[in-house]
């Protein structure tokens, strides 16, 4: 059953902010509502101690995805829906378009946002391994001033990132990808529909004829959270991209994977799956 709570629906995004500060910790922002409204039937102790809900759905500042000099910028309550649809997302960053058309069904992508699905934070987020290969940055807003910095360093824990209980996730940044770089997005869960996945990766690959001249990896569900392996990356900048240097590089993956996690009862049917996957991955986006 959900609890009584207070309903807010501020005009813009200085007055919603003001709600949250006034609040005294109690209140939270809600959006798509696709995490928190089952959290309240549940009765996760998450959600608890909130008393009041500030929707910010229909916030202009925070629902549009802009082509800027800079790079893109995609609002924080952007729904999955309109990162799917927009081309210059499809174009530029199809990773993110591919790993947004496979969340949930139609109709939860029509309510879940972009930023809802990170601040979550579940080690299932799909958006977080495109958003993390692609360099992505977020702003973090209160009435008090703001703050920017990578969504890596956003994201702490399962379930735990740096967002305070007055702040509000306004904005995602993704800068330009240079040119040369190609990659895939894969997700496997237990069906093909409605399906929270089980592993999730993300790979960019930029080549120089046979050579890897710049990579970037990250993962989903089978780590804590969603990450970048950034010492990967590392050994395979500037080697020959052929077989057997690649089942080593998938090999590699495993290992760090397991370092991360640590032995669990699902190891000894993932790991191997995540390296044979990741070694196909390679072998497609690098031409071998």
């Amino acid at each position: 059953m959900i609890p009584e709570i207070a309903y807010l629906r501020p005009k813009n995004l200085p007055e919603a902010l003001q709600m949250l500060a006034e609040s005294n910790g109690t209140a939270r922002i809600i959006a798509g509502g696709t995490d928190i409204l089952p959290g309240f039937h549940i009765n996760s102790r998450r959600f608890r101690d909130i008393r009041t809900l500030v929707d910010i759905s229909t916030l202009p500042e925070l629902t549009n995805i802009r082509k800027e000099s800079d790079g893109l910028h995609i609002g924080g309550a952007v729904p999955f829906t309109d990162i799917v649809k927009h081309p210059v997302v499809r174009e530029h960053y199809p990773l993110l378009a591919d790993a947004s058309a496979q969340i949930g069904s139609i109709q939860i992508r029509n309510r879940a946002t972009i930023a809802g699905n990170f601040v979550n934070n579940a080690p299932c987020a799909d958006s977080v391994p495109p958003l993390l290969v692609y360099d992505a940055q977020i702003t973090v807003r209160s009435a008090t001033g703001e703050r920017r910095m990578p969504l890596g360093d956003f994201l702490l824990k399962p379930y735990r990132t740096q967002l305070k209980p007055e702040e509000i996730v306004t904005d995602i940044f993704l800068p330009p990808v240079p040119e040369g770089f190609r990659g895939e997005f894969y997700k496997l869960g237990r069906r093909r529909g409605v399906a929270i996945s089980r592993i999730t990766l993300a790979v960019l690959v930029k080549m120089d004829e046979h050579t890897i001249a710049d990579i970037r990896i990250a993962s989903g569900a089978v780590t804590p959270i969603g990450a970048r392996f950034p010492e990967l990356e590392e050994i395979a900048r500037g080697k020959i991209a052929e077989a057997d240097f690649l089942k080593e590089l998938a090999i590699q993956l495993g290992e760090q994977i397991l370092q991360r996690t640590g032995l669990r009862w699902s190891s000894a049917y993932k790991l191997p799956v995540v390296q044979q996957v990741f070694y196909q991955l390679l072998r497609r986006v690098c031409g071998v």
